[in-house]
């Protein structure tokens, strides 16, 4: 297993697991520091938090990517974050964390028993590839947007990613970074004075159960996580080429989160944006290679789980239109094979359409993301083109 993993790894792999950490990280920390401190966590509870969640999506990103050697990367419920901090008033930490285990255990069964993957079987993958689209779009998007407030930085990354793409296509990300780092220091972008070195350490809350944190924190953590997380992440998979069992990715994700809730893992499930980045050809050419970018982005995660706080203040030292510039440039070309998938069908190219169009849209409706209303709306546009006259 070693041998083959070290014939397999690459410095592309391993920096796009770096940028799929990134960009994970950067776009949503903040908000699950913010669900931390809606239960009033103290400091030491908001890293002990952090360092939950990197040791569980470090530990599954490298377990089930070695176990199936394909990319499989897991992420924090971003929309079960927010969803955290509209519900946490009044709620004390201990109940919540009761509730972290009881949504926990909901997505486990989901997960071992077969009934998420049997559902998820259904979606034709010209509507998995639309939502993969219209989930990844704005990325694309924001390469461009980025060039109206750093516009030397982003353009000249855009232009090196172009000329590698060209004569060395691997590489073209890496150097897109590297530059962008380069310029962003030379403009006095990069806030290295504010990183500072600190372990988290774990704080371990005894779990409290209650009817109203079941009923208003636990079930819609568990329907937010699996509808807004676990079925685009799904989707990103299958829209990549990959055949992989989902029952034991859901499964362990549960389990995972079952474990470290009590120190503030409040909920982990298979990643979608920050998966495209693994599962895409600057990760490697190869797809059978791909699967060591996930398992360094685990490694990445682990660093988090470790030193807690401190990798956000790492984190925050790039420019925000850096972070933006990097991860659309990584993402362009999922993109392209996610419309190519989405539209090649003529039967199924409408409602592969509107899927793309309401999960760009980014509508939420009852706390739920654009994501999963793309799906029920591309399903619908197929069940009514099917209908007999």
């Amino acid at each position: 297993m070693h041998t083959t993993l070290l014939k397999d790894f690459s410095v592309s792999a391993a920096i796009a697991g770096f940028v799929t950490v990134l960009v994970g990280f950067t776009s949503s920390a903040v908000i699950v520091f913010q669900a931390a401190q809606a239960f009033d966590a103290s400091p030491a509870e908001i890293g002990s938090w952090m360092g939950a969640l990197g040791l569980g999506m470090g530990l599954t990103c490298i377990v089930l990517s070695l176990r199936y050697r394909v990319p499989v990367v897991t992420a924090w419920s971003t929309p079960g974050a927010a969803m955290l901090i509209t519900t946490a008033t009044g709620v004390p930490m201990e109940e919540a964390i009761g509730a972290f285990l009881i949504s926990a255990v909901l997505i486990t069964l989901c997960g071992f028993s077969g009934w998420f993957e049997r559902a998820i079987n259904r979606i034709p993958m010209s509507i998995a590839a639309g939502m993969l689209a219209g989930v990844l779009l704005r990325f694309g998007l924001d390469v461009f947007i980025s060039m109206q407030t750093q516009f030397v930085m982003t353009f000249s990354m855009f232009c090196i990613y172009l000329i590698m793409r060209r004569f060395s296509p691997r590489y073209a990300v890496v150097t897109a970074l590297i530059l962008g780092i380069l310029i962003a220091g030379s403009q006095g972008l990069l806030q290295i004075d504010t990183v500072r070195l600190q372990l988290a350490e774990p704080v371990l809350t005894t779990p409290r159960f209650s009817l109203s944190a079941l009923i208003g924190v636990a079930l819609p953590l568990f329907v937010v996580t699996m509808a807004s997380q676990n079925v685009p992440g799904v989707a990103v998979i299958r829209a990549s080429g990959y055949t992989v069992p989902i029952s034991p990715l859901i499964g362990w994700t549960g389990a995972t989160t079952l474990v470290l809730a009590p120190f503030g893992a409040f909920a982990l499930n298979l990643a979608a944006i920050t998966a495209a980045i693994c599962m895409g050809r600057e990760a490697h050419e190869d797809p059978a290679r791909r699967y060591v970018a996930a398992i360094a982005a685990g490694v990445f995660y682990l660093i988090i789980g470790l030193f807690g706080g401190t990798v956000g203040s790492i984190f925050a030292a790039f420019p925000q239109e850096l972070v933006l510039a990097i991860a659309g440039l990584a993402l362009l070309g999922t993109i392209g094979n996610g419309l190519l998938t989405a539209l090649i069908q003529e039967k199924e190219r409408e409602p592969a359409l509107i899927t793309f169009l309401v999960t760009a849209s980014g509508i939420t409706l009852f706390s739920i993301g654009s994501a999963f209303w793309g799906l029920v709306a591309g399903g619908l546009a197929i069940a009514i083109s099917q209908v007999k006259r």
